[in-house]
This record gives C-alpha cells, sequence and structure tokens, in this order.
C-alpha cells in the first residue's frame, strides 16, 4: 500500500482541527482508494478500530452501517479503518452478515503497515502499539479536518453524538452560528456577539432573539 503526506517520513503525529486532512492511497474493502479523489463534495467520517472479530468492534461498525442511511442524508460517506489485512476485513464482514444481518457497505482500510494508522495520529502507545485506538475524524467536502473524537480500546462510541456533531457543523456552516450545550436539530442556535457598538445597538433593540444578555442571544433557525 502507497502512502502519500507532505512529510518525508510517516510518522504517528496528530492532525489538529483545521488542518487539511493527509492525504493517502489504501487497499479497501471497496477497493484501492486515494483519500483526495474520495466522495468528492461530500463530508466524511473516518473511523478507526483496533481489531476484526472482536465484540466491542463488532458493534460499533454495525452501528455505523445500520445509521448509513442517515450520514447519507447528511451527505457524508464512511470510511473505516484496522490495522488488519483485506482478507481478515471480508471475512469478518461476510461473518457480520451471516450472523446477524448487517452488512459494513462503506469502504474498511486495510492497514497492516499502520502508515494511514500513524499519519492520522490513531496509534496511542500507551494504549496500544499495535491497535488503532477508536479515533473519529469529521473531514468536511474540502477535505478540512473539523472535528475529531479519540476513545480508548475499552470504551464504545456513542452513534448519537456522531451525528449530532456532524449535524451541528454542517448546521453551524449553512447558518453562521454556534451551538450551545446540548445542541440538537430543531434547538435554537448561538448568533454571534456583536462586534461593534452599532451591532451592540441593534442587538439590543431586536426583539426576535432570546437574549441572556447583550452577548449571548439565540434564535430560531
Amino acid at each position: 500500500m502507497n502512502t502519500e503526506s507532505n512529510t518525508s517520513e510517516t510518522t504517528n503525529v496528530m492532525p489538529r482541527i483545521g488542518d487539511q486532512a493527509p492525504d493517502f492511497t489504501a487497499v479497501t474493502t471497496k477497493g484501492k482508494i486515494k483519500f483526495s479523489d474520495f466522495a468528492k463534495d461530500k463530508w466524511v467520517v473516518m473511523f478507526s478500530h483496533p481489531a476484526d472479530f472482536t465484540p466491542v468492534c463488532t458493534t460499533e461498525m454495525s452501528g455505523f452501517a445500520t445509521g448509513k442511511s442517515e450520514f447519507d442524508a447528511l451527505n457524508t460517506e464512511l470510511m473505516g479503518l484496522s490495522i488488519d489485512s483485506i482478507h481478515a476485513h471480508l471475512g469478518w464482514v461476510q461473518n457480520v452478515r451471516e450472523n446477524t444481518g448487517v452488512y459494513f457497505d462503506f469502504p474498511i482500510i486495510a492497514d497492516l503497515d499502520m502508515k494511514v494508522s500513524k499519519l492520522y495520529g490513531m496509534l496511542q502507545p500507551n494504549e496500544s502499539e499495535t491497535a488503532a485506538v477508536r479515533a473519529v475524524f469529521f473531514i468536511d467536502p474540502s477535505k478540512k479536518i473539523r472535528l475529531i473524537m479519540y476513545y480508548p480500546l475499552n470504551v464504545g462510541r456513542n452513534m448519537d453524538e456522531i451525528l449530532r456533531a456532524l449535524e451541528a457543523l454542517q448546521t453551524s456552516d449553512k447558518h453562521k452560528v454556534a451551538m450551545p450545550l446540548d445542541w440538537k436539530k430543531g434547538d435554537k442556535v448561538i448568533v454571534s456577539p456583536p462586534k461593534t457598538l452599532d451591532e451592540l445597538n441593534e442587538r439590543i433593540k431586536d426583539e426576535s432573539l432570546e437574549k441572556v444578555d447583550w452577548y449571548l442571544a439565540k434564535k430560531s433557525i
């Protein structure tokens, strides 16, 4: 598997929010994929799991698979990864489909050489040097990293929170607003605080807003 990055060698870096997602080419259950060409004009939720044929990972991957229609509705493609061979991936996908009827119909990267895991900081030595932690990267259509979640090997992710965060990012981009604690679709959003005295005076007079104070105001969208 070839891996491309802006560095001369692959290290276990920790990409940051706002960085361009590191590019790579990888073998997946959907064939060979170059990430920069994947999911044009779509969001990507890329996530790693420690190993195939393991119990927590099976519940998580099944959650992504059964929720795929919700990600589709949010113009988002899924991409999984673990440090397993393509044969292990295919065997696991088929095993879960035979036993539960759930089909992992999204690409899963076979990262045996750990190049993509290292490129995205998915290897955490104090947790494991040979298994990726449960990382989640939210990547927008411009291939910019917008949100990162890391979970240890022994704690499964929360699918409701992943979907909530994705929708919050998209809503914030569309309406140029911020999201309060526990925001979910349909809740009021936070409007940006005024930056000039004129804006402050307009804010004070605006009766359409729910104002806690001049710097904290909410509205419905």
